[in-house]
């Protein structure tokens, strides 16, 4: 392989390991991206640079942050104990933050915001039956699942987005991504202890 043609493909490369060591499944071969994808993809002339791995980590992202939400909703209305709902709140503060920042990117790439993760059970993601089984925990038990969650949550979301910030085509999803990264890493700080 000619060097040009390797480091074309090194972002490509680097997303799709990403995914795989998060537990998503490899795309089939009518979908998977080829060579000539990995170029800037001209999506929108407002997002330059923007690359296949610009848009897989938003869409993988969004998802991910939307049912963590779902998580953080249930900590605040089935009664976490004191520390645990206060540490949501926050975390849940910063998600809403987060995800109007990711959708606009999404809109200014010209994606629809649709979920193409929908029902993949992945690492990091909450699944209804997650969600399920932790409305009928209470208790210790319930903050334990509520923090379990969230931790693979942060731990997942943070490994995808150091990914993007090396590998992204855009400049500004890089940053995004860089920001991200280090905001779960405060956040995983911040976890409350059981």
């Amino acid at each position: 392989m000619k060097p040009a043609t390797a480091l074309r493909l090194a972002p490509a490369l680097a997303f799709t390991l990403a995914l795989l060591l998060t537990g998503c499944s490899e795309p089939s071969a009518s979908s998977a991206p080829t060579a000539s994808s990995t170029p800037p993809v001209s999506v929108s002339p407002s997002l330059p640079g923007a690359t296949a791995t610009d848009t897989g980590w938003i869409q993988l992202l969004i998802p991910m942050d939307d049912q963590a939400e779902d998580v953080l909703e249930l900590a605040a209305d089935h009664g976490s104990s004191p520390d645990v709902a206060t540490w949501a709140k926050s975390l849940a503060k910063a998600h809403r933050s987060e995800l109007g920042s990711l959708r606009t990117l999404l809109h200014r790439m010209g994606l629809p915001d649709t979920n193409v993760h929908e029902g993949h059970d992945m690492p990091g993601m909450v699944t209804k039956s997650d969600l399920a089984r932790g409305r009928r925990l209470s208790g210790a038990a319930f903050d334990r699942f509520v923090l379990k969650e969230l931790r693979d949550h942060l731990g997942h979301s943070r490994r995808v987005s150091r990914s993007a910030a090396r590998s992204a085509g855009s400049v500004e999803i890089r940053r995004l991504a860089a920001r991200i990264a280090d905001a779960r890493a405060d956040q995983l700080k911040a976890l409350p202890v059981r």
